[in-house]
């Protein structure tokens, strides 16, 4: 890899070996005349020698990547057939009315709070939900929650409750433990129910009982994706803090629509000391190696990015394309139409753009990736897969992806992040 220039030198192994032995016989041949005839060697000429091989060297066995990583691995496609609706992992609890979809999400922006979400299929039932400190189950607090329903098309949803709890402690076990993520992030694209006649919300109540085992344990915070707004509603934005992060989500809007303007206020209420990790979540990525979807972000992208560096954004993970990526730290705000500058540039302001739409879906895997691979890429594979985010201090986080082919735990990509707002302190 050559640093001043930016580009990789890819070999291709078999040409290389026999290249390597034609050096060889040349080289040999040149010591024997040297020996026989009495040449004397020169310096000067040696040199010459060597750089001309090498030359030739690069010249037969080099192609030039401008990206980063091509992974090697190539993961079967195939497309998983449709679970069915009777499957094990889909049915309701048994009892009359008992409480399904269990989810918990981020309640406050102090990451001491949670709201507890679950429905009742036949009534509303209780909206109450008790809770208390660990070991102290004697010590019992109560919350009331509210409690709604809606229909669409030809569908009428169960009781959908939701108990906001404020003022809890973290337990230290639970946070020194990588492995026990404080929270889910999911980047959008969940159920796919719009995928499926008159939309059909049913596939709505399948993924939430599928997920229950997960989300009623974590909690989450989501970015909406375009197979999930089937109906836009009228707030979509979210700001959540786990402790010392700042989880930002943002759907598609562009200049002086409500999210707009919620961001603008948004980005001037962190406090880098108290919440010195900020990342935000997102659909859409803003730079992708794949063909499928290429900068379909370019709206969101004019419109937001310059406030992501600005404002130091360590990191954005998006979905909608459907495999995996890692970009360079890099940014395109100098465009002007007097200076002509319009492609990415390496700005260590900016963050890191991972590509994470890898968790499973109707339409496939992405395979398809552009040639020449972008110099943004830093690092692409089409697989499925998942990925941990873990904050270690302030300054610095540790980032590995998984792909879920292997059948047991590997890091196929990992990464050391460095805050970019405390990076020079």
């Amino acid at each position: 890899h050559n640093s001043k220039s930016g580009k990789s030198y890819i070999y291709k192994p078999y040409l290389l070996t026999s290249i390597v032995k034609h050096i060889r016989v040349r080289l040999f041949w040149l010591l024997f005349l040297r020996r026989e005839m009495g040449m004397k060697w020169v310096p000067r000429g040696a040199a010459a020698i060597v750089l001309a091989l090498a030359l030739l060297l690069l010249g037969f066995a080099a192609e030039v990547s401008n990206g980063g990583i091509t992974s090697s691995f190539l993961r079967k496609y195939d497309l998983s057939k449709d679970m069915t609706l009777d499957s094990d992992v889909f049915k309701a609890p048994p009892g009359y009315n008992a409480p399904q979809q269990v989810h918990i999400t981020q309640g406050d922006m102090e990451g001491k709070g949670v709201i507890v979400s679950w429905i009742t299929p036949d009534e509303p039932g209780s909206n109450i939900v008790l809770y208390w400190a660990e070991g102290k189950a004697k010590q019992k607090s109560r919350a009331e929650g509210t409690v709604l329903q809606y229909k669409y098309t030809n569908y009428t949803s169960g009781y959908i409750h939701h108990c906001t709890i404020k003022g809890l402690e973290t337990v230290d076990h639970y946070m020194s433990n990588s492995m026990n993520p404080q929270t889910l992030l999911f980047v959008g694209d969940l159920s796919y129910a719009d995928a499926y006649p008159l939309g059909d919300n049913t596939r709505w109540d399948t993924w939430g009982r599928f997920t229950e085992k997960l989300v009623a344990y974590k909690p989450a915070i989501w970015s909406a994706g375009n197979h999930d707004i089937q109906v836009l509603p009228e707030n979509v934005n979210t700001a959540n803090t786990a402790s010392s992060t700042l989880f930002v989500s943002l759907v598609f809007a562009g200049k002086y629509t409500p999210q707009y303007k919620w961001l603008e206020n948004e980005f001037t209420k962190v406090n880098r000391t108290e919440t010195p990790w900020l990342v935000v979540v997102m659909h859409v990525t803003f730079y992708t190696g794949y063909d499928v979807h290429f900068m379909e972000g370019e709206t969101m992208r004019v419109v937001y990015e310059k406030w992501f560096v600005e404002n130091k954004v360590d990191v954005v993970f998006a979905g909608h394309v459907h495999a995996y990526e890692r970009s360079e730290r890099v940014s395109n705000i100098k465009y002007k139409v007097t200076n002509g500058i319009c492609n990415p540039i390496k700005d260590e302001s900016a963050p890191v753009y991972i590509t994470i739409g890898d968790g499973g879906n109707l339409e496939g895997l992405a395979t398809g990736i552009i040639d020449p691979l972008p110099e943004y890429s830093a690092f692409i594979e089409p697989s499925f897969g998942h990925a941990i985010f873990d904050v270690k201090n302030r300054t610095h986080a540790y980032f590995g992806w998984h792909r879920n082919q292997d059948g047991y735990a590997v890091e196929a990509d990992t990464m050391w992040l460095h805050n970019r707002y405390w990076k020079q302190s």
